[in-house]
């Protein structure tokens, strides 16, 4: 077998020689599962309609593999990182330094960068710590509701006068996602938690821990609540039947990083296609093109015909491309089951199959590595670090393995201990194990 780039197969037989024209790299964030009793004791890969994906796999070989090596958090940040070649052991110093990265947010020697999430507690009387944690996105708040929220706490003295005093900014977004980044700041020894991975549980034994550094955000997290809980902002949204964001969470710490470049490892330039900071930011710091989508939510109702032009227009203009969809993720993390099949069965009808169908259609060869970056959860609507599958595809070989893409058949192929040389499969530098 040939495992030069551009020239080589999978196994199998050659449909056509000559080089690989395309490679794609899709990402369906968080759509990996384990069985759900609603479905069957089937997983959400299992239960859901994708027959495009299906005939690569097919056609193709699926496995299994790492991407969140332990002790590292399972979560995109260190999947991400090794879906896009960079091993986390080795690279992540934090979640928040990759999104700065893709905000233009500059980092100097010493600053922290943190996710400052716009989140909603449960309403009533009780003691702050005391309440529940309803939504780590305050209800998927996005827009001017979320500009809202920020514009009420950077226009309260107080919160302003905690925030300098604690040396930190804020930078607003219109979306749940908010950065802050800390001047001359201190991460030792503090603990701090994804917010995501707690929904439905009492805050309190949550905040930021570890020693007497950890005050200032915790001072900041219940300043925010008294500030947000009955602001008109929130109030509106409660009157709309939609979660208040009525508090922030800080999480994601980390502080600045470089990646190598992209092209000096693969020797191709490309784009990254994504409605995530993350996923651009990780981009960016590896050199390539981030393109963001108008109308790309994150959400389940993002702009899939315009995430498909944008993959197709890069397609034609770079060797390399990444699609990333959120919407799995954050249905998971929304308790909406029926909401992550129908996003994993649009990734299928709205972005993979159009998008294979053109590559046809022009007559175009290609390689696609097509995965989950980590598990969400339905059960606990929380991330997981376990194994995912992964799809590799060859438009010019057909393996003659037959089958599907999910869970189980992931369990049976190669199994990848190390996320970081998918790319490697990839571009034909190594043989699948």
């Amino acid at each position: 077998m040939k495992t030069r780039a551009g020239y080589g197969i999978i196994e199998g037989n050659i449909a056509k020689e000559g080089p690989i024209t395309k490679y794609l790299l899709v990402i369906g964030d968080g759509m990996a599962d384990d069985p759900v009793p609603q479905l069957g004791n089937r997983t959400p890969l299992q239960a859901a309609s994708i027959p495009a994906i299906d005939r690569m796999a097919a056609k193709g070989v699926v496995g299994s593999v790492v991407n969140c090596p332990p002790p590292l958090p399972a979560g995109s940040e260190t999947a991400i990182l090794s879906i896009f070649g960079c091993d986390p052991r080795m690279y992540f110093t934090g979640r928040s330094p990759m999104e700065a990265a893709a905000a233009g947010i500059p980092m100097g020697p010493g600053d922290a960068a943190f996710r400052c999430n716009l989140v909603a507690f449960e309403d009533g009387d009780g003691p702050w710590e005391e309440k529940r944690l309803l939504s780590h996105s305050a209800g998927s708040i996005d827009g001017g509701a979320a500009l809202e929220a920020v514009d009420a706490l950077m226009g309260d003295p107080r919160f302003a006068g905690a925030l300098e005093e604690a040396r930190m900014e804020i930078h607003p977004f219109p979306a749940f996602r908010q950065i802050a980044v800390q001047h001359n700041g201190d991460l030792s020894g503090i603990r701090f938690t994804p917010p995501h991975d707690h929904l439905g549980e009492k805050i309190g034994p949550y905040f930021p821990a570890g020693n007497e550094r950890a005050d200032v955000f915790v001072r900041l997290m219940r300043l925010a609540h008294e500030i947000l809980d009955r602001h008109p902002a929130a109030e509106k949204r409660r009157v709309m039947g939609k979660l208040p964001a009525n508090g922030i969470w800080f999480w994601a710490e980390g502080t600045a990083v470089e990646l190598p470049s992209f092209r000096a490892q693969y020797g191709l330039d490309g784009a990254v296609i994504s409605a995530v900071p993350l996923c651009h930011g990780i981009g960016a710091l590896r050199g390539l093109e981030m393109v963001e989508v108008e109308g790309a939510t994150g959400e389940l109702d993002t702009n899939f015909p315009g995430k498909l032009e944008a993959a197709w227009a890069k397609l034609n203009q770079y060797d390399f491309v990444c699609l990333h969809l959120e919407a799995p993720d954050e249905c998971t993390h929304n308790g909406d089951l029926p909401g992550k099949l129908q996003a994993i069965e649009w990734l299928d009808s709205k972005l993979v199959g159009p998008l294979m169908e053109r590559l046809a259609r022009a007559g175009l060869d290609c390689r696609v590595l097509l995965l989950s970056d980590h598990k969400t959860l339905t059960a606990t609507r929380g991330h997981g670090a376990d194994p995912v599958p992964f799809l590799l595809y060859d438009s010019r070989t057909d393996t003659g393995r037959g089958g599907v893409y999910d869970e189980p058949a992931g369990g049976r192929g190669p199994f990848v201990e190390n996320g970081s040389v998918l790319l490697d499969l990839l571009f034909e530098r190594r043989p699948i194990p």
